[in-house]
């Protein structure tokens, strides 16, 4: 029998031997699953019988496989020629992934520092610290007032407030007084209607003078008086439990700056709290109701100096890198626009009030403010890709919570993936997200001629959908991070538009304080009046403006759709149907007069 013969006779034999094993395995693994799960199960029929008996026998034949599998290999590996081969293998296999990383590492980075040296040269800084606000001496900071200090220890406990007002919360109290936590109703509850500009509604104040007087039936929140008055005493008198902290505020508003010291400098930027926003539009709000009052009650100098007011919580957050600050903006401006509006439809403004409110209005800036809060944005997502390098468990679990709505991933997979990841693809994913920002969502805002492009917006829109269709290493992040933000441009857009609006309606209320009537055009305004007549900001065309057969105006822009509707306001059905600024147009006008 020659030698090759006799080999082959060798391998028959191992691979019967491994069989038999296998089968002997397979058995006894089959027969312990098989006992257990009828253990552990009630098996009332055959069908039970069979299910059970299938899953026992996969089950066994899997693990049979592996041990023998496993068992094999470590014999094959004994012998010596064979281990030389394996760690050649190895080694071969490690060089070459190695060598991957290397490449990807590299690429990813060097891709990223070319992009940024490009955009850099042009003026962009990708820097968070490029887009932190200054910080500002206490004395000339708003957000450093006691009061402020106060509200927020009362909200975040003095332990949490430590990163905000470090040495100021160590002084062992903890009764502290939320006195910014001012609502104009019961527990949050729904008040009222206040009426809206865009809509051309004023304000009853007589159904807040009722709401007042049925609820101090349950609690003395706010104080009434014990008979009726007319409905602004009634309502101012209910809101003057808040006349302190107001005057207060009115002080501390005389600091020239405000920067609230959010924590900037941690590398989870996305976990810095909040907590003056909701504050800012809760104080928006009763300066609104109580301006209108003050208004109805021919208070107009008190009503002016609460507007005031009102435009510098506006302001106080104006430098904050967060989309989220910015749109707490906007809404507080439509809220301090609502006693504008109601002063002017009933001609309570002076001319000196009238040019005090114009100078109010030319301040914010929310095209300037769009880029800022879209840089901002831009510096939290690739933040997000370079902490994700080396976060730890915990860390990772809570960006996780954040992307999946507070709910927490506890599983190491993701810990694992991210660690393990060539760096360079996250680098890619940076650039992703910095290339569509400079090259998609800061062009739709042109701020030197003051115009948006909804087409371009929609366009920026369809191209986000179209990048993200193929998911790959190098935009995965990009998919998580970089949100399709049509509906925040359209909101800044809108926001803008209001305020060129009502200072244009103011300038109209100043021809007429002088000649009795409203212009035949806008052009009459400048610069006497207004110093530019600003242009529709949908498209760059003059605004629409007619006088009405009731010696009234109407003044608007095409709006979203981009379309002439004859000023047509779009809401939804019912009396306090929302106004739909996709359709229609932006429109400023008054009641009918009665």
């Amino acid at each position: 029998m020659n030698d090759e013969t006799q080999n082959n006779l060798n391998k028959s034999r191992k691979s019967l031997g491994l069989f038999q094993a296998w089968l002997i395995l397979f058995g006894i693994i089959s027969v312990i699953v098989f006992a257990i799960s009828a253990t552990f199960n009630h098996m009332g029929s055959w069908s039970d019988w069979f299910g059970f008996g299938c899953f026992s026998c996969i089950l066994g034949a899997v693990l049979a496989t592996v041990f023998v599998g496993l068992s094999a290999f470590i014999r094959w590996l004994c012998c010596w020629k064979n281990s030389r081969r394996f760690l050649f293998v190895c080694a071969c296999l490690a060089t070459l992934i190695a060598l991957g990383y290397a490449e990807e590492d590299w690429r990813g980075w060097h891709d990223w520092q070319k992009f940024k040296s490009q955009w850099e040269a042009k003026g962009e800084s990708f820097d968070w610290q490029s887009i932190v606000p200054p910080t500002v001496p206490d004395d000339q900071n708003f957000a450093m007032a006691p009061i402020w200090i106060e509200s927020i220890k009362a909200t975040l406990g003095p332990r949490g407030s430590l990163q905000w007002y470090g040495s100021y919360a160590e002084d062992g109290r903890t009764n502290f007084v939320n006195r910014l936590d001012m609502s104009t109703t019961f527990l949050d509850e729904n008040g009222p209607p206040i009426g809206y500009w865009a809509k051309a509604t004023l304000t009853d104040l007589g159904a807040w003078q009722d709401y007042y007087r049925k609820l101090s039936a349950k609690t003395n929140m706010f104080p009434v008086s014990a008979q009726p008055r007319t409905p602004p005493q009634d309502v101012l008198l209910a809101l003057s439990k808040y006349d302190s902290t107001l005057e207060e505020l009115r002080q501390d508003a005389q600091r020239p700056d405000s920067r609230f010291p959010l924590d900037y400098n941690r590398d989870d930027r996305w976990e810095i709290l909040l907590p003056h926003l909701a504050k800012l539009k809760r104080c928006s709000r009763v300066l609104e109701l109580r301006a209108i009052a003050e208004l109805q009650n021919g208070q107009t100098d008190k009503a002016l100096a609460d507007i005031d007011l009102s435009f510098r919580l506006i302001d106080s957050v104006r430098t904050e890198p967060f989309l989220i600050s910015h749109l707490v903006r906007i809404a507080m401006l439509q809220i301090t626009l609502q006693p504008i509006y109601e002063g002017l439809a009933e001609h309570q403004w002076s001319e000196a009030q009238l040019a005090e409110l114009d100078s109010e209005l030319a301040k914010p800036d929310f095209l300037a403010d769009y880029q800022v809060a879209m840089r901002g944005e831009r510096g939290l997502e690739i933040s997000a890709a370079e902490f994700l390098q080396h976060a730890d468990r915990r860390s990772l679990n809570n960006f996780m919570g954040d992307l999946n709505g507070g709910q927490s991933q506890a599983s190491l997979i993701p810990l694992l993936i991210f660690h393990s990841i060539p760096s360079g693809w996250l680098y890619q994913n940076e650039l992703r997200i910095g290339r569509f920002s400079v090259t998609r969502y800061l062009p739709v805002v042109d701020v030197t001629n003051r115009t948006v492009s909804p087409s371009a917006v929609r366009a920026a829109g369809n191209a986000l959908t179209l990048e993200l269709r193929h998911r790959t290493p190098e935009n995965f992040l990009e998919s998580w991070l970089l949100p399709n933000l049509s509906n925040a441009v359209k909101k800044f857009t809108y926001a803008q538009g209001s305020a060129d609006l009502a200072q244009v309606a103011i300038a109209l209320e100043r021809y007429r304080l002088a000649f009795g009537v409203y212009p035949g055009s806008l052009d009459v305004l400048s610069p006497h009046l207004i110093d530019t007549v600003p242009n529709d900001i949908i498209g760059g065309q003059p605004l629409h403006y007619k006088r009405t057969n009731d010696g009234r105006f109407v003044l608007y822009s095409v709006g979203w759709n981009g379309r002439d509707d004859g000023g047509t306001v779009v809401v939804g059905k019912g009396s306090s149907g929302t106004m739909n600024t996709d359709l229609g147009d932006w429109v400023w006008h008054y009641p009918s007069a009665e």
